[in-house]
C-alpha cells in the first residue's frame, strides 16, 4: 500500500503539553461553545441509558434534512463511522479504496487496518470525498465527476465535518449527486464542543442498490453508539435557535478570518493558501515548520503543521479571535528559530 496509507496518525487540538492557550491547530468553531448545546449537555441525564433505538432523535435529524428515517445512521463519532464503513465494505467484498490527495488521516488508518488496496476512483470500491477539504478548506476539485464516475456498486462517502463551517461558496454537487453518496456530519466542530464525541451519516437515497452496505453499518454497530451527552448534542443541532447561533457565529469567523490571514500575508510575511472554511493553510517565510511549531508551543500557542497531510513546509491556522493573532504575532517577534 503506498501514498496516504503509510501516513501516522495526528490530529489538532491538546496534546501532552496540556490545552494551549491558543489553539489554531483545532479546525473547531472558535465562537463555541455553543451556549444552547452546552445548556443541554448541563442537562443530560447521564444516570439512564439512551433509548437504544433512539428513536426520537433519529426522527428529528430525519427531518432537518428532510430525508427518510431509515437512512439516518447514529455513529459514536466521525472516526468510528470511518473505521466501521470501511469495515462493512470488506464484509461486503471490496478490497479497494480511493483517498483525496490531502485527506483527514482517519480515511487511510482505516484502510490500512482492514488492508484494503488504493485504486483509481472509477475503480474503487470505497471513495473517500471531502468538501470543504481538510487540510486546505478548499471546495473538492472534481468532486462532481468524482461522483458521476462510482462504479457499480461503490460505495462513496463525503465527509460534511466543516460543511456547517464554509465562511463561502457552497458545496457544488445536485440534489442527485448528493444522495448516491453516504454523508458524514459530525456537529461538535461547528458547535464548537470537539471534547463531546457524535456523528452520524445520511445513507444513499436508494436502498434497493445498498441495502447489503447499509445491513452491514448496522450489524457492526454498537449497542449504545451515543451516550447521553451524544444525544443531547445532536438533538440541540438541528434545534432553530443553535442553527441561528451558528449563522451569526459564521459572520464573526469571516471577520476573524481577514483579518488572522492579513496578519500572516503583511505582518509575518507568511503565504497564505485560499479556503471557504473557518480555517487556512500557510507556508511561513524563512523558518522550518517544526521548529517554528516547537518555538510557538512554547509560548502557549499551537499550530498544525501539515506534513502529515502530505504538505511539508506549511501550517494549518483555523480562524481565532484578535487577542490570539495578536499573541501569534507576539510570539513570533520574540522567536529565534531559523
Amino acid at each position: 500500500m503506498t501514498g496516504m496509507l503509510g501516513h501516522a496518525r495526528e490530529h489538532g487540538g491538546p496534546d501532552a503539553a496540556g490545552v494551549p492557550r491558543h489553539d489554531f491547530s483545532s479546525n473547531a468553531n472558535a465562537c463555541g461553545p455553543c451556549p444552547l448545546t452546552l445548556a443541554a449537555l448541563q442537562q443530560a441525564d447521564a444516570a439512564h441509558y439512551p433509548d437504544p433505538r433512539y428513536t426520537d432523535l433519529r426522527a428529528a435529524l430525519a427531518r432537518f434534512h428532510g430525508v427518510a428515517v431509515e437512512r439516518v445512521v447514529l455513529a459514536a463519532s466521525g472516526s468510528e463511522f470511518i473505521q466501521r464503513i470501511t469495515a462493512a465494505v470488506l464484509r461486503c467484498g471490496g478490497r479497494t479504496v480511493n483517498l483525496p490527495a490531502q485527506a483527514y488521516g482517519d480515511y487511510a488508518q482505516a484502510a490500512q487496518a482492514w488492508q484494503l488496496d488504493e485504486a483509481e476512483a472509477d475503480r474503487a470500491a470505497l471513495v473517500w470525498c471531502c468538501d470543504p477539504s481538510s487540510p486546505l478548506g478548499q471546495s473538492q476539485q472534481g468532486l462532481a465527476a468524482r461522483v458521476d464516475a462510482l462504479a457499480d456498486g461503490a460505495v462513496g462517502v463525503l465527509d460534511l465535518a466543516y460543511e456547517p463551517l464554509r465562511l463561502q461558496g457552497r458545496l457544488g454537487l445536485t440534489a442527485a449527486q448528493g444522495d448516491r453518496l453516504w454523508q458524514l456530519w459530525t456537529p461538535n466542530k461547528a458547535l464548537g464542543l470537539t471534547g463531546v464525541r457524535a456523528a452520524y451519516a445520511i445513507a444513499p437515497a436508494h436502498p434497493a442498490a445498498d441495502a447489503e452496505v447499509l445491513k452491514a453499518v448496522q450489524a457492526l454497530a454498537p449497542s449504545w453508539p451515543l451516550g447521553a451527552h451524544g444525544v443531547a448534542l445532536l438533538q440541540s443541532w438541528v434545534a432553530p435557535a443553535t442553527q441561528a447561533w451558528l449563522a451569526a457565529s459564521r459572520d464573526t469567523l469571516r471577520a476573524w478570518k481577514l483579518r488572522q490571514i492579513a496578519l500572516c500575508e503583511y505582518v509575518l510575511g507568511w503565504a497564505c493558501e485560499p479556503s471557504e472554511a473557518n480555517f487556512f493553510c500557510a507556508r511561513p517565510a524563512a523558518a522550518e515548520v517544526p521548529a517554528l511549531a516547537a518555538h510557538l508551543r512554547r509560548h502557549g500557542i499551537k499550530l498544525r503543521d501539515t506534513a502529515s497531510f502530505g504538505l511539508p513546509g506549511r501550517v494549518r491556522l483555523a480562524a481565532l479571535p484578535p487577542a490570539a493573532q495578536d499573541a501569534l504575532h507576539a510570539a513570533m517577534n520574540s522567536r529565534d528559530v531559523s
